[in-house]
């Protein structure tokens, strides 16, 4: 029994041995940990209190750029396209059949009114024309010998021969001059001065009447055809002025006029046709351009004004932000004409109001805003 004794008095021994050693870890850990936060303390100068305010409270405003609406004058116009067709055109076309026997011009020259173009082979209709005259001057030789005899009374011609002796003698006239008319086709001329294309036949060529031989166009003046929407037809006039510009000549506007205005309206596109001419002295615009036409439909010295950037879209509305007591709204508005960075405000605001001009991607309606300085 005494050997048993000693034995449970070792193990509880060593236990109480194990247990202190832990102890000592523990507390040796600890004080490692309060040796670095002391130093912390020391060179940091960190402390509790400190802590608790390191985070400060966020500003709930955003800073924005603002602009107000101004009045100012403003050009209204209306834009829009069209392409530009020479005010007179057309293809030179023989009227009757025939082989080119000259040609009398270059591609592209630039032709006076009833300039030579072409001549074709008259042997054919010049005999024609020769035995038609002959044929006129044996008709009225036998009328006139028959009116002569009928006068003297030296015989009878009866009033049948004498009808029919001067219908031949008319007939005879008419198929003259008809074969004539035919001889002077031969030659064909340009019907106005203008400027001519490329040649589509040569020397030598047998042509169909309604062949094509050349364009011919008028490039002193062109005029340009394009719609309008029908809200805008009480502003049109005849005389307005307008500027064209083409993306061919990108640095040069070219200044025209409405010369008339299509007395129906397209009920379809409710749109209005409008034709406006454009001088063109230096032949610089040519019939075909696709152009973009600004027309001016006045001047308004007294208009409301705000800067393009402030504008957006949402929901298909042009919509601005307006700054009110530091708190920005949501404001519909309905613009006008756009000149120089500025965008003309026909409803929604009223001179004196402030707008956002940058920073409204960042804006609900309602937020706190903070003004940018304009230092």
């Amino acid at each position: 029994m005494k050997s048993v004794d000693c034995i449970s008095c070792g193990d509880f021994s060593t236990r109480e041995t194990t247990l202190n050693v832990k102890l000592k870890n523990l507390l040796g850990v600890a004080g490692l940990c309060a040796a670095v936060i002391g130093i912390g303390v020391k060179f940091g100068g960190w402390s509790a209190s400190e802590s608790s305010t390191a985070v400060p409270e966020s500003d709930p405003r955003v800073i924005v750029d603002v602009a107000p609406v101004t009045v100012g004058s403003i050009t209204e116009s209306i834009q829009t396209v069209g392409t530009l067709e020479a005010i007179a055109s057309i293809t030179v076309r023989p009227e009757i059949a025939g082989v080119i026997r000259q040609i009398h011009f270059q591609d592209g020259q630039a032709v006076e009114r009833a300039a030579l173009l072409v001549e074709l082979d008259p042997e054919e209709l010049q005999s024609q024309v020769n035995q038609a005259a002959a044929e006129e001057k044996m008709a009225l030789v036998t009328y006139e010998r028959l009116k002569r005899i009928t006068d003297e009374q030296s015989a009878i011609v009866p009033a049948q021969q004498m009808d029919e002796a001067r219908m031949g003698w008319h007939a005879a006239t008419a198929n003259n001059r008809l074969y004539a008319a035919r001889l002077k086709k031969t030659v064909i001329r340009a019907p106005f001065s203008g400027t001519l294309g490329l040649r589509r036949v040569s020397v030598g060529d047998y042509l169909q009447p309604g062949q094509d031989i050349v364009n011919l166009e008028d490039l002193s003046i062109l005029h340009v055809d394009f719609k309008v929407a029908e809200v805008w037809l009480s502003r049109l006039h005849v005389d307005q002025k307008l500027i064209v510009t083409t993306e061919a000549f990108p640095n040069i506007t070219f200044e025209g006029q409405v010369t008339a205005l299509d007395p129906r309206v397209d009920a379809v596109n409710r749109t209005v046709a409008v034709r406006a001419v454009i001088p063109n002295p230096d032949r610089t615009l040519r019939p075909g351009l696709f152009v973009t036409v600004r027309l001016t439909l006045g001047e308004d010295t007294r208009a409301l004004l705000i800067p393009e950037e402030a504008t957006f879209l949402r929901q298909e509305k042009v919509m601005v932000f307006q700054v009110e007591d530091r708190i920005a709204r949501l404001k519909a508005v309905t613009l006008g004409a756009r000149e120089r960075g500025m965008v003309h405000v026909r409803a929604g605001l009223k001179e004196g109001d402030v707008v956002v001009r940058t920073g409204t991607h960042k804006l609900h309606h309602g937020d706190l805003v903070s003004i940018k300085s304009s230092e």
